[in-house]
């Protein structure tokens, strides 16, 4: 049976047991029905192409008759099992178990290997024509190799551990390649530059024309073996070989104790504690060390999922060997203090860490050809097709894949990768970002993500190019543009550079932006990220235009940013907005690397006003705890009558809710420290108290309102109390639970994580909307008690009329602007008109000082 899985074609064979004789024709008709098929794991779809019957056994009883079909013969495991059986043309053992039972009969291919001694040294361009005779004379095609006539020069004795031994062949004869290989037990590779291996083939004297020597920098023990270096001409190849040994120190030591720790606070005088040191099977003999560590401090035992994590030092990170089936690596944790931080899994699929090692081997210079770049990068793009439905195992997995980029990456800095390994390598990239980034913390996805980016932005760059002009994935899309002016689209971004020479790659990354660390003032990310690199320009310097497409609001501030890979952040330098409307951001930048475009609602961050908050915010907090302090000492001497009571009753309101918002404001000024949970409290905070502040500002006010117009109907104790308790209490919980319920029920969101406050998508629409419109319209209120206030200090100045009444009158109502403008919360109005002007607007500038300065220091 032959199947077809995606990119590979497969032979599989399906054995169909019954107790019943069955027709061949009838198991074919019924396989020729099955068109697509899945997977176990369901990750690859498999289409049966072709199937045909090759093998029948008839059991009965104990007698077994078996034959296979024309064009098919018996398997290896068939004969090597039953020798009788391997040259007829029916068995009669019992060989219907063995996998494979039949393999398809094959033309043979002789080869023949032999070895002759010469005991004279030849020309090479005689033993070339030798061969070439005899290769037309046989119709075969002869590779020779030859030992004895190149000079090998290596270490003599044993090399020290983490030293750089130099291996040197020279021959005497001018050849056209040089080649240096190692072999250990089953494994051959061979060298090239790395970060472990340095060929050096500038080494020819007139003596000896052909040189090639090798420089193992700082050897281990997986170093050690048979070296062998070869000059080829034609058909014929010169060889040497010699021995390298090693003083090997184990590159491994895994540790085991049991008990990890022991309590001695039971002053018991002995406890057994049983510690084994392993290393990897060695003909050297160590000398081994032992200390151990007093402390306090201990993290108790605890089991999770099964997994017993014993008590454990301060400082002390445990390591758990038990991986699931198929997995390999470990599980770590670590004590820090009295507290366990989290369980750290890597525990990988074991194909995975196969590509991982054989990539380390590459960037060391170990196997490190084209072909073997080309299987690493397919393996890892197999390995990434499927994802765990753990979310540790998962994460495992992207973060061996990561390894596996940055370290071809890294090694792409020595050996010029080939094209051919594009469809691979930007598929495995793609693979990478479908999966969940997540259950470790952030710090460590903002680390990873950074790191993939870096190794992409490389290895694009590295790629030696022919004549690919791309290649495009679900979150990857690569261009190549080879032309003097660029101009390409990728993803709906639309890329233009002008140049003179050199070649532009760029690529636009998806699922990447959210994952990076975002400090660039309090900005939205975008979910597209674009990289581009020039090769082998002339150009002194270069100007690129990118055109994105709108995301957020068209009431948002753009800004276009590049990705600093030193100091991992976000950087507007060398860039500008060049045009933003509601459809399209486009950036200029006088330099390349990873662009991206941020966005804020109003970008009113900077480093004056975060003082100026800061400073304002601190001195309103020692005021109003100032202010609490003498009201509760005073308190029964200045409320000796209702008016006073109402007044003064209010007034610690206010103080006491502008206080807890002030502290909520604060504690979240950060919020990219806070977690999910931390950030909600905190909105709901910020939104409960300062609407709370709001709601008393407007029972003052009503109040003080009432009192100059009912004059002779003062409002009664009960009555005042009441329903300032209703207004004060119960309407800003309401508001607010109310607010949170509806966008949890509609699945919309009440906070933002960027901000830690609440959400504005559009006019009307928003969780915001349940801070502005109950606060515009107690601002309002307000705004027309004060006018009320101010009239009716106006009328009665009327009667006598003279100037020293107006100047008094004037004073008054001075007084009153300055001492109820804050007090009833005028001086929001500012924040209001910061929604209107736009940000270009000269009078922005001075709305959004005076708005911060005025209500950072409300309470003075």
């Amino acid at each position: 049976m032959e199947v077809l899985a995606e990119d590979y074609v497969y032979i599989a064979e399906l054995m169909v047991e019954s107790n019943v004789t069955l027709d061949a024709e009838t198991i074919l008709s019924a396989l020729n029905k099955t068109t697509n098929l899945q997977d176990t794991n369901g990750a690859y779809t498999v289409t049966l192409l072709h199937s045909e019957v090759i093998a029948e056994c008839l059991i009965v009883g104990d007698d077994t008759t078996c034959k296979c079909f024309e064009g098919y013969t018996w398997s290896n495991d068939v004969c090597n099992a039953f020798n009788d059986c391997c040259n007829a043309n029916e068995c009669t053992k019992n060989v219907s178990y063995i996998t494979p039972l039949c393999i398809a009969k094959v033309e043979a291919v002789n080869i023949v290997e032999f070895e002759l001694a010469v005991s004279v040294k030849g020309v090479t361009s005689k033993l070339q024509q030798i061969v070439s005779d005899l290769e037309k004379e046989l119709n075969a095609v002869l590779r020779v190799d030859t030992l004895g006539m190149v000079t090998i020069e290596s270490p003599e004795t044993i090399v020290c551990y983490d030293s750089s031994p130099v291996l040197t062949c020279t021959f005497e004869e001018v050849t056209s390649s040089s080649v240096w290989n190692m072999n250990r037990k089953h494994e051959r590779f061979e060298l090239n530059n790395g970060n472990v291996v340095k060929i050096n083939r500038a080494c020819a004297t007139p003596e000896h024309k052909s040189c090639v020597s090798v420089t193992l920098q700082k050897v281990t023990g997986k170093w050690e073996g048979t070296y062998e270096c070869g000059f080829s001409t034609g058909s014929v190849r010169h060889t040497a070989r010699t021995n390298l040994t090693v003083a090997l120190l184990p590159d491994d030591i895994i540790l085991q104790i049991n008990p990890l720790s022991v309590d001695c606070s039971d002053n018991v005088n002995e406890k057994m504690v049983k510690v084994t040191a392993t290393v990897l099977k060695s003909k050297e003999d160590f000398d081994v060390q032992w200390r151990y560590n007093e402390g306090q401090q201990i993290c108790s035992e605890e089991i999770i999922n099964g997994e017993i994590w014993p008590k454990t030092p301060a400082g002390e990170t445990v390591i758990n060997r038990t991986c699931e089936a198929g997995r390999v690596g470990y599980k770590s944790r670590t004590c820090d203090g009295s507290t366990w931080q989290l369980v750290f899994s890597y525990c990988v699929k074991e194909e995975l860490q196969g590509v991982l090692n054989a990539a380390d081997n590459f960037k060391n210079g170990l196997g490190a050809t084209q072909e073997v770049a080309a299987n690493i990068f397919e393996g890892l793009k197999n390995s990434s097709a499927s994802d765990s439905t753990d979310l540790s195992s998962s994460m495992a997995d992207i973060s061996a894949s990561a390894d596996v980029l940055n370290v071809m990456s890294s090694a792409s800095e020595n050996i010029a990768l080939s094209e051919n390994i594009i469809p691979h390598f930007v598929t495995a990239s793609s693979n990478m970002l479908n999966k969940t980034w997540g259950g470790v913390n952030k710090s460590v996805i903002q680390r990873l993500s950074s790191n993939y980016l870096h190794s992409v932005e490389s290895l694009v760059k590295n790629i030696k190019i022919n004549n690919s002009d791309g290649y495009n994935t679900e979150n990857l899309d690569l261009k190549i543009c080879p032309g003097s002016n660029c101009n390409v689209s990728i993803f709906n971004i639309n890329v233009n550079l002008n140049k003179t020479s050199g070649l532009m790659k760029t690529v636009a990354v998806k699922n990447i932006m959210d994952k990076l660390n975002n400090n660039f003032y309090k900005t939205l990310t975008t979910s597209l990220l674009l990289s581009v690199t020039l090769e082998n320009s002339t150009d002194s310097s270069v100007e690129i235009n990118l055109d994105f497409p709108r995301e957020h609001l068209s009431s948002t501030t753009a800004y276009c940013v590049f990705w600093n890979t030193t100091a991992k952040v976000w950087s507007d330098e060398g860039c500008m907005v060049k045009m933003n409307d509601e459809n399209h951001t486009v950036c200029e930048c006088n330099h390349l690397t990873s662009f991206s475009v941020l966005m804020s609602k109003t970008d009113v961050s900077s480093e004056a006003l975060d003082i100026i908050t800061n400073v304002g915010l601190g001195v309103s907090i020692c005021s109003l705890l100032i202010f609490l302090i003498i009201e509760s000492l005073v308190w029964s001497a200045v409320v000796k009558t209702n008016l006073s009571h109402f007044r003064h009753t209010a007034m610690v309101n206010i103080a006491m809710f502008l206080l807890l918002a002030d502290c909520s404001f604060l504690a979240s000024i950060s919020p990219e420290m806070l977690g999910d949970t931390w950030c909600l409290v905190l909105t709901i905070c910020k939104h409960l108290f300062f609407l709370a502040t709001f709601c008393w500002m407007l029972c003052l006010s009503v109040m003080l309102v009432h009192q100059l117009i009912f004059v002779f109907s003062p409002l009664r104790k009960r009555v005042f109390m009441f329903l300032s308790s209703i207004v004060g209490y119960v309407c800003p919980i309401l508001i607010v639970g109310s607010s949170y319920v509806y966008c949890k029920y509609t699945g919309k969101d009440y906070y933002k994580k960027e901000t830690c406050w609440l959400v504005f998508e559009g006019l009307l629409e928003g969780s915001l909307h349940a801070f502005l419109l109950p606060v515009g319209t107690i601002v309002l209120t307000n705004l027309f008690s004060m006018v009320v206030v101010i009239l009716t200090l106006m009328k009665s100045s009327v009667p006598d009329g003279s100037k020293a009444d107006d100047k008094e009158t004037a004073k008054s109502i001075l007084k009153v602007v300055v001492f109820l403008t804050p007090v009833f919360g005028v001086t929001w109005v500012i924040g209001f008109f910061l929604n209107i002007l736009e940000e270009n607007d000269p009078l922005h500038d001075v709305a959004v000082y005076s708005f911060t300065i005025l209500n950072s220091f409300q309470v003075i």
